[in-house]
């Protein structure tokens, strides 16, 4: 049974949804909430096994409730739904410890799918959300890529390397194997002279 928490400030998408994800028979709602705030007590009075959060509330936004949460539980697994193709709202979530983003126009059976997905380890970061997170990602040569000869694959990786994004999560995101995004680091590290990615982040620092 996966132990679901719903926090949305619109208390009539709240309880919609719980309505709906209360009909699978393995997802029981455990709790709601209205803001960040209510998000990060409610994961500390219940036991919960992954949280959909909305990014814009009152009090404690979406964003700012994952970094407390993922300090405190970092067990939970969150998937942040909203309506808003943000590319700061979704870099800001995902590099804090989120496990997914969805809109909120998303079908049904496809976010119960997206829970037990997340559930079990997986990362959820639909193609739509992918193509916003990307889409402003230097592509053209910049000094950084003159500098260490860089092809543009690197770069985006290398940008997304900055961003805090995880290898697996960036497989998601540029839609490539997470064994190539490895090929690709260990590139990066050669082409750079570092040989981990806290040196390589040191060296770019400033960058």
């Amino acid at each position: 049974m996966i132990r679901l928490a719903i926090v949305d400030d619109q208390s009539i998408i709240c309880e919609g949804l719980k309505k709906i994800l209360e009909t699978y028979e393995d997802i029981c709602v455990v709790a709601t909430g209205e803001n960040g705030r209510e998000a990060i007590e409610l994961c500390r009075k219940y036991t919960v096994d992954v949280l959909l959060l909305d990014i814009r509330m009152p009090v404690l936004n979406g964003v700012e409730s994952v970094k407390f949460i993922k300090e405190c539980r970092p067990d939970i697994k969150i998937i942040m739904l909203t309506t808003f193709d943000d590319e700061e709202y979704i870099i800001e979530a995902i590099s804090s410890g989120a496990s997914g983003y969805l809109f909120k126009d998303i079908h049904y059976e496809t976010l119960a799918q997206s829970i037990r997905n997340v559930f079990n380890g997986q990362f959820i970061l639909p193609q739509k959300v992918a193509q916003v997170l990307i889409k402003n990602l230097k592509s053209e040569k910049t000094s950084l890529s003159d500098q260490y000869n860089l092809t543009e694959r690197e770069y985006q990786i290398l940008d997304l390397l900055k961003q805090g994004f995880s290898n697996k999560q960036i497989s998601n995101a540029l839609f490539i194997s997470e064994g190539t995004v490895k090929n690709y680091v260990s590139n990066i590290y050669v082409k750079t002279n570092t040989k981990d990615r806290n040196s390589l982040l040191d060296k770019l620092k400033g960058n």
